[in-house]
C-alpha cells in the first residue's frame, strides 16, 4: 500500500503526479463507448468541424477520472475508505485528441470524522494541465481517509 493515512497529509501539501498520459483516439472512443454517451461532440469527425473546437473534443468526465487517477498512486492507494463528494468541479479548456496531460493534488483541508473514530475527512484538490501548460481541469474532492492502525 502506497497510500497516506489521515495523520500523514499536510494542509498545503502539493503532490505532482508524475504519470503523464497522451489521450488517444481509442480513449476517447472506448470511454463514450462505456459510459453511453453518443455525444457528436466526441465522436464525430464531421460534426466537431462545425464547432468552435473545429475537432473532436475529449469527454471531460474521462479528463476528471484520469485527474483524480493518477492521483491515486502517490495520495489515496489502499487508504480511501470512500469518496464522499466533488462539490467543485470545473473545466476550463478542451482536452483534444492528441493532448499530454499531467496533474497535480493539493491538501486543502482535513478533519476527523465525526461519525467514525478510525477515519479522517481530506478535502483534495486537484489540477489537470496540458502540454501547454493551460489547466484543462480543476475538481476538490472530499474523501473518507483510514487512520493508522493502532497496532499495524
Amino acid at each position: 500500500m502506497s497510500g497516506l493515512y489521515f495523520e500523514e497529509f499536510e494542509i498545503g501539501r502539493v503532490f505532482k503526479h508524475a504519470i503523464t498520459r497522451t489521450i488517444t483516439e481509442t480513449d476517447n472512443l472506448l470511454f463514450c463507448a462505456l459510459t453511453h454517451n453518443p455525444q457528436p461532440l466526441h465522436l464525430d469527425a464531421e460534426f466537431a468541424k462545425g464547432t468552435e473546437f473545429g475537432q473532436r473534443i475529449v469527454n471531460s468526465i474521462f479528463t476528471l477520472g484520469l485527474m483524480i487517477g493518477v492521483s491515486v498512486g502517490d495520495t489515496t492507494l489502499g487508504t480511501t475508505i470512500a469518496n464522499l463528494g466533488m462539490p467543485d468541479t470545473r473545466f476550463a479548456h478542451p482536452v483534444f485528441i492528441g493532448d499530454t496531460l499531467r496533474a497535480e493534488t493539493t491538501v486543502g483541508e482535513k478533519r476527523e470524522s465525526r461519525s467514525r473514530p478510525d477515519a479522517g475527512i481530506v478535502l483534495f484538490e486537484h489540477r489537470c494541465f496540458n502540454q501547454r501548460g493551460e489547466e484543462v481541469a480543476y475538481c476538490k474532492r472530499s474523501a473518507l481517509m483510514r487512520k493508522r492502525p493502532a497496532n499495524p
